[in-house]
């Protein structure tokens, strides 16, 4: 079985799957050869499967998309890693797909979270809230992805590794030249101690052997410590870890008073609906997210319909 892992860890890496995806695609093919005694997937194929996504579905009661990223993983170790053609999945228990509302904040709602934060935190959340910054992409912002004087984002490897622009916030713009000056000061400081260079992805420290060096190259939001390469004697700067974040935005809410279950991302749902609400329209709001499909973008129309929020009710007639 390790064998196997390590070989679609490494075909993962070679496709540049983030680290999330390929903890979960590994952790779920772990699983199956488990849940089938071991058995090679190589010996296994259609009924197998099967069996297992029903079982996660009825047996384990796992919600749809997890199911669906089970499913996932196998299809990528069956199509990519073995080279094996699948026939028809059906008949399979389809865990049943809720159909829940984003949580979304009023305009109050937002600053009023955001003024229980400091800094870096608060600018870290208004940059979510501002421009529509899922949390991997806000701590993982670089100098150079940032243009302060024409206010645009550019957001590098998102979601499905696309890249794309969004806005930058103007009353935003002094404090991230403060924080970019903090960033500097913390870079002369590193080059004097002898790190080696800020973490980069992929190959890049390879193809391009100063980049770890240079401004525009450090993380927006570094850790406040050096990390230390395993296996070897590198100290590397990385940025900020996201449950930092999302702790103290959790904290933040709770002595804020706010009751509902708001979280680093709601921002970025208060972002889309906000938009919508003052009338720009859903295929910008989709580029700006960076929504393949626009029907991801639509569930805020539930939320910031006018129609529906012009209606009055009969008790207040």
């Amino acid at each position: 079985m390790s064998q196997l892992l390590d070989q679609v860890r490494s075909i993962m890496a070679l496709r540049h799957y983030s680290a999330k995806t390929q903890k979960a695609y590994v952790d779920w093919i772990r699983r199956f050869i488990i849940y089938h005694s071991k058995r090679h997937p190589a010996q296994m194929g259609e009924q197998e499967i099967r069996s297992f996504l029903t079982f996660l579905a009825q047996e384990k009661k796992v919600s749809a998309s997890t199911q669906n990223q089970a499913f996932n993983g196998l299809l990528f170790l069956y199509n990519t890693v073995l080279k094996k053609k699948l026939g028809n999945i059906s008949g399979v228990l389809r865990a049943k797909r809720p159909l829940r509302l984003p949580v979304v904040l009023t305009r109050q709602e937002a600053f009023t979270i955001l003024s229980f934060l400091q800094h870096p935190h608060k600018l870290m959340a208004g940059i979510l809230y501002g421009s529509g910054l899922r949390i991997a992409e806000c701590v993982r912002l670089r100098l150079k992805d940032l243009d302060l004087n024409t206010l645009i984002i550019t957001v590098r490897d998102g979601k499905g590794e696309k890249d794309r622009t969004t806005m930058l916030p103007r009353r935003l713009v002094p404090h991230i030249g403060k924080q970019i000056e903090k960033v500097l000061r913390l870079l002369r400081l590193d080059l004097q101690q002898g790190f080696n260079g800020v973490s980069l992805p992929y190959a890049l420290s390879r193809k391009y052997p100063n980049a770890p060096f240079e401004a525009g190259w450090q993380y927006l939001f570094p850790a406040s410590k050096l990390s230390s390469v395993p296996g070897g004697q590198q100290r590397l700067r990385h940025h900020l870890h996201e449950s930092a974040l999302q702790r103290e935005i959790k904290d933040a809410v709770r002595k804020s008073g706010i009751l509902k279950q708001a979280t680093p991302h709601s921002f970025r749902h208060s972002f889309a609906t906000h938009l919508l609400q003052s009338g720009y329209d859903i295929r910008t709001v989709q580029q700006l997210l960076g929504h393949k499909d626009v029907r991801t973008t639509m569930i805020y129309t539930h939320v910031a319909d006018k129609g529906l929020l012009g209606v009055r009710s009969p008790l207040d007639a």
